[in-house]
């Protein structure tokens, strides 16, 4: 199950106490303190992992504690130090705080870490109190509450490719096919609720990460639709790929299409039309594409080599379409 957005509490360790203590050996006879240091807490920490992809790890998992340190012990023993919690999440992942909105830290690179909570400190034992003047203390703290805090775990998908487009217009199906993922293909709008990932394989093991993001539709930039669970997840992609129905069914214009595509994305984030792009008029295989897309060709939105038309179901048009992929990513590279 892909999970995009998640709330969950986090807490260091408690730093472990000190000890009292008192030393009698039968051949030292004054004696004196000898109680331990408490051992640290351990901190909490976010890592980004390239090979995770969503947040489902946190689904069921929502207050995470990192381990207590230990108190000392007899003999000026050092009380063990609290392991560590490393949390793997997705590259792409914003970490806001509940209450304010505010990002507190975003996560790019891939084996990123950030200390979100600090453990807490040990205590001292009554050794760490002796002095030339007070020889014999009876004095020892306990250790310190570690660092807490509640956070929110957004991810933003940094993927190669990105698929745009409105329902039903073959996203999907062209996703199944670049990428040899089976995903749920169906004749209804909305058949993708959530982003399927993959990754189009080439012959030189080169591998390229493609995504397919929820169908658009006119006002998602309001969050009609599923609004803003589409927007978001292309934010971060290198090169969008414009899906266009190119068939006419229920009265589709590619055209009409393509320029609302582009004022949604606009209006939603103006930055994300400077991105390359590559368009693709999908369902050639239908007696109406031909006059659609001879209309399409006219408006000149693109160069030539930019559209490409192909039947996704067919596989008409994909190996041109695959080797277009990767020269633009590795243009980018």
């Amino acid at each position: 199950m892909f999970v995009d957005r998640v709330t969950i509490d986090l807490a260091a360790g408690k730093g472990g106490n000190g000890v009292i203590a008192w030393r009698r050996e039968k051949y030292i006879p004054k004696g004196g303190p000898c109680g331990g240091n408490g051992g640290k807490g351990g901190s909490l920490i976010l890592q980004a992992d390239a090979q995770v992809f969503s947040l489902e790890w946190f689904r069921n998992r929502r207050i995470l504690k990192a381990e207590n340190g230990r108190e000392g012990g007899p003999n000026c023993q050092q009380g063990r130090n609290g392991k560590d919690l490393v949390l793997k999440v997705p590259c792409g992942t914003l970490v806001k705080n509940v209450h304010t909105g505010e990002i507190l830290h975003d996560f790019t690179q891939d084996g990123e870490k950030w200390e979100i909570c600090k453990g807490g400190r040990g205590g001292r034992g009554n050794d760490s109190f002796k002095s030339p003047t007070n020889r014999a203390p009876n004095t020892r703290t306990e250790g310190t509450e570690g660092q807490a805090c509640s956070v929110e775990l957004e991810l933003k998908l940094i993927a190669d490719v990105g698929l745009v487009g409105f329902p039903n217009a073959g996203k999907s199906t062209l996703f199944s096919s670049l990428a040899s993922v089976k995903v749920k293909i169906a004749p209804y709008p909305f058949t993708t609720l959530r982003p399927n990932l993959g990754f189009i394989t080439y012959k030189e093991h080169q591998r390229i990460f493609i995504a397919d993001i929820p169908g658009i539709i006119q006002g998602a930039h309001c969050n009609r639709g599923l609004g803003f669970e589409f927007l978001r997840h292309i934010e971060r992609t290198k090169l969008l790929l414009f899906v266009l129905d190119a068939s006419g069914i229920d009265g589709r214009d590619p055209s009409a299409d393509f320029e609302v595509l582009r004022h949604e994305i606009q209006a939603y984030n103006p930055e994300m039309l400077e991105r390359p792009y590559l368009i693709v008029l999908n369902k050639i295989d239908t007696e109406e594409a031909s006059q659609h897309i001879k209309v399409f060709l006219k408006n000149k939105f693109a160069a030539k080599e930019k559209i490409f038309q192909i039947s996704a179901m067919l596989g008409n048009g994909l190996p041109e379409l695959r080797e277009a992929i990767r020269l633009n990513i590795q243009s980018l590279a």
